[in-house]
Order: C-alpha cells, then sequence, then structure tokens
C-alpha cells in the first residue's frame, strides 16, 4: 500500500506528515488526551481519519477497554490507518457515520468518540440519531465541532455545512441524562470563562 494519503481538505491530520509542534495537530491530540479518562468497555471512534486517535484510546487505556473500533467513510485513509497504527484493542472499518444501519452493522458501545465530524455531515438529524443508537444504556458520547455563525449561515471552512454557535451545540443533545460542555482554545480545554473566546465545544453527554 503506499503510505502517501493525500489531503484533499487541508484539515486532515496524519501525524507522521506533520511537525510535532503543528497546531492542528496538538489540538486534535489534545481533544484525544481529554477522552482518555471517559474510555472504557467498547468504544466508537466515529470519523476516525487517520486512525491515530483510535490508537491513542486503544494504547493508553489497554487495560480499561474491550475493543476500540474506528469508522470513517474515506476507504484510502482506513486503509493507511490499518497499516501505520496496529494495536491487538482496536480495528478499522470503513463505514458512513449517516447509514441509518450502521448500529445494526456495528452494535452498540459504552463509549463513543465523534471529533470534528457533525460539521461536515448535512444529515446532522441522522448523525445524532445514530449517536444515540449506537450507545449503551449507561454510556458516553464525546462529541466536538467548532463555532460559527450559526446553522445554515456562511462559515470561513468551504470543507464545513455550518458551524453552530455554543448555544446551538448545547441543544444538540435533550435525549441524554445528563450533560457537560467544555471549550477549547488551543490545547486548552476547560469549563467555559467569560474572559476566553473559545473556538470549540466539546459535549460529553451520558446516556
Amino acid at each position: 500500500m503506499n503510505n502517501e494519503v493525500v489531503d484533499d481538505t487541508g484539515e486532515r491530520v496524519i501525524p507522521e506528515y506533520m511537525k510535532p509542534m503543528n497546531k492542528l495537530l496538538l489540538e486534535h491530540m489534545a481533544r484525544y488526551q481529554f477522552a482518555l479518562p471517559y474510555a472504557k468497555g467498547r468504544v466508537l471512534d466515529l470519523s476516525c481519519g487517520a486512525g491515530y486517535g483510535t490508537h491513542m484510546l486503544a494504547k493508553e487505556r489497554k487495560n480499561e477497554v474491550e475493543k476500540v473500533v474506528g469508522v470513517d467513510i474515506d476507504e484510502e485513509i482506513i486503509q493507511y490507518a490499518k497499516g501505520a497504527y496496529y494495536h491487538p484493542n482496536s480495528e478499522f472499518e470503513v463505514m458512513d457515520a449517516v447509514d441509518p444501519k450502521l448500529p445494526e452493522k456495528l452494535g452498540t458501545f459504552d463509549v463513543i468518540t465523534s471529533f470534528e465530524t457533525y460539521e461536515h455531515i448535512e444529515n446532522e438529524e441522522r448523525l445524532l440519531q445514530n449517536y444515540y443508537e449506537l450507545l449503551k444504556p449507561g454510556g458516553t458520547l464525546l462529541v466536538s465541532t467548532p463555532f460559527g455563525q450559526g446553522r445554515g449561515k456562511e462559515c470561513g471552512s468551504p470543507f464545513h455545512i455550518h458551524q453552530l454557535t455554543p448555544e446551538e451545540f448545547r441543544d444538540l443533545f435533550p435525549e441524554y441524562s445528563a450533560k457537560e460542555f467544555f471549550y477549547q482554545k488551543g490545547v486548552l480545554i476547560e469549563p467555559s470563562r467569560d474572559i476566553v473566546h473559545y473556538p470549540l465545544g466539546i459535549a460529553v453527554c451520558h446516556k
């Protein structure tokens, strides 16, 4: 397999081809670092990209996780992930995040991570439904997305359908029994402070 993967979006994070201090790389790694304490049992990394986050969850939480399944719609990037990030507790699958049969194909999970997915998905209702159906009762969902002018409004990235406001983001998860919201600026992830402008939010939802 050719290990060189072309990034058609300008957003793909492939650590092998990036400098260690690349800001985008550090921000993405910080989100998976944030997710580590939640990872246990059967874990789904939905829209896993190059697979580095799936690998981090499997390796760093090897005593707590049963399996980490990395899923992405891009067959080429999944082939790359399989070659670059082997771990006995992880596997990679080519699947569509809004496939209505995804819960039937994959089963259910104790924890789901889905970072930087929502803003790319036109069928957001199906994505949110899949999150809920894929999650076991008592399970934990972690979702991140960048903020912008709001649903249906133009945003700075040509690869995003829209970028929600913080208020719209907080309204996405009414069916969950408990929710916490965190905010990211650079590698810093914390509860909101009024004196800080955060470009991205992270929801931690418990079913």
